[in-house]
């Protein structure tokens, strides 16, 4: 099968949107101005002040001379950029490589996509009538070449130019469809070389000699001599799967089948490749324009459908088709390499890696949230807010042992919160302490165990750790920072919170 390429063509893109946004300019002459070197010059104009003689780079003056009631609006800068990504992300439902192609077009690699709308016609008349239904005017045509599609959209009438005809198509088009710059298209035309077919009858090498390289590598990437590469605006993941609907699907039955088609075939290549996903997203692409979308993480590497589909249910009440959904897509975000050892391991139990423990922590995450189940693991500091690093999942190893000569609360205060103590000699632990208010009367005591700063790290006074149980059987882990002085007011701390 041969690539085939779709170019679309925004005449007035900028100037459609302001319509959009307010429907009180569709029945008047309007246009956009910017200050460019002290001067208000048109940036667009709609089809009226088009119809008029206004083009863009019109001195605001001449073009309010040439139509008296003109009415001028501000352009945004970048807005006609933003509009691109926009519209080519929403392409996405009719291929999976859509580029924003500057400074009012959109190109699609429409290779083997025809054929789910019944030919190339009716794609490319989709497409069109949908983005018009949508208040913009458009032109589109499809051809075996970028540089083909491009000048046929622009120039050409035919909206489909048959595989192989793109070089007779060609011909008799101006140069200017060649996407040159004005320069060489000025130049072109002064020497008399005006259409396309002036041109392919000169020998190559007097070209490069009068033009340089420019004109003859888009008059190749034109003829298909030359392989133009498109840059999409929303590059395809190694792993994803889409799924395109014959009618719209508006139901929760509907998805869910949806859901399951894309994990069966998503979930069989991983296993094929010895991978698994972290993250997932599921999307689906409504009729309106619009997206709705739901993800999910786990905790290891995962390729077990059920599981999967079940981690993506909490969510579907989320996913709302609006009008209808027309095309689904399953995109793994995050994709790891999964042992032989853990796919052998579904009727096997116990430990870290039990499959059964990491779906039931899958299943707490996606009900509680992502941030809600932490794991923590030793490392090799004895400055207790740096003893412990977060992991990232349940195959991490620890990289040292953790430390249990001497008692450590489950939960650390961060930062450590000041605490009023009534102590009756410096180094003995405190009888009394305040904290948030509350007065609280130790009973029982254990210490004092000096920790000094890692000096290596941060410097700082060392600290004196005690554990004090109150007469509520509460226990705390309190320090006092530096040696003791009558004068400071400030030095004790609570730390920590036995269970």
């Amino acid at each position: 099968m041969g690539a085939r390429f779709l170019s679309i063509w925004f005449p007035h893109l900028v100037t459609d949107w302001h319509v959009r946004k307010q429907p009180q300019l569709r029945d008047v002459a309007f246009v956009l101005k910017a200050a460019v070197h002290n001067r208000s010059v048109v940036t667009a104009a709609c089809p009226r002040a088009t119809a008029g003689g206004i083009r863009a780079g019109t001195v605001l003056a001449d073009a309010r001379a040439l139509m008296p009631g003109l009415q001028v609006l501000d352009d945004k800068p970048g807005l006609g950029a933003q509009l691109l990504d926009r519209i080519a992300e929403w392409c996405i439902r009719f291929t999976p490589v859509a580029a924003p192609d500057g400074p009012a077009g959109i190109l699609l690699d429409a290779t083997g996509c025809a054929h789910l709308w019944g030919g190339e016609d009716a794609y490319v008349a989709d497409i069109v009538r949908r983005l018009s239904d949508r208040g913009y005017t458009v032109r589109a045509a499809m051809a075996d070449t970028v540089g083909a599609a491009w000048a046929m959209a622009r120039y050409g009438k035919e909206a489909v130019v048959e595989p192989g005809q793109h070089g007779r198509a060609l011909l008799p088009l101006p140069v200017t469809a060649l996407r040159l710059d004005p320069e060489s298209g000025t130049r072109l035309h002064k020497l008399g070389l005006r259409l396309i077919r002036d041109l392919v009858v000169i020998p190559r090498p007097a070209l490069r000699r009068r033009f340089g390289d420019a004109l003859l590598q888009r008059l190749r990437q034109a003829l298909g001599e030359e392989v133009e590469i498109l840059v999409p605006v929303c590059p395809i993941a190694p792993y994803q799967e889409r799924l395109p609907c014959l009618e719209p699907i508006v139901t929760r039955t509907g998805i869910e089948i949806a859901l399951q088609r894309l994990l069966e075939v998503l979930c069989t290549r991983l296993r094929a490749e010895g991978k698994g996903l972290r993250t997932a997203v599921f999307r689906g692409y409504r009729m309106d324009g619009g997206t709705a979308g739901i993800e999910i993480a786990t905790g290891r590497p995962a390729q077990h459908e059920e599981h999967l589909f079940h981690l993506f249910s909490l969510k579907l009440e989320t996913m709302a088709p609006g009008t209808g959904i027309e095309l689904f897509l399953l995109e793994a975000t995050q994709v790891e390499d999964q042992d032989a050892v853990q796919s052998a391991l579904w009727s096997a139990g116990g430990g870290l890696l039990d499959p059964q423990l990491s779906e039931l922590l899958d299943r707490l995450a996606g009900k509680l949230g992502a941030g809600s189940l932490h794991r923590f693991l030793p490392a090799e500091h004895y400055w207790p807010e740096r003893c412990y690093v977060p992991a990232s999942g349940l195959t991490d190893t620890p990289a040292s042992e953790w430390k249990v000569d001497r008692p450590r609360p489950l939960q650390l205060l961060s930062p450590p919160e000041r605490i009023e103590v009534t102590a009756p000699v410096p180094d003995y632990p405190p009888m009394l302490f305040r904290y948030r208010g509350v007065l609280h009367q130790v009973v029982k005591a254990d210490g004092p165990e000096r920790i000094e700063p890692e000096w290596w790290i941060r410097e700082g006074p060392h600290r004196d750790y005690y554990c004090v149980e109150d007469e509520a059987g509460r226990r705390y882990w309190l320090f006092r920072s530096g040696h003791y002085t009558p004068e400071r007011t400030e030095q004790w701390y609570l730390h920590g919170l036995f269970a």
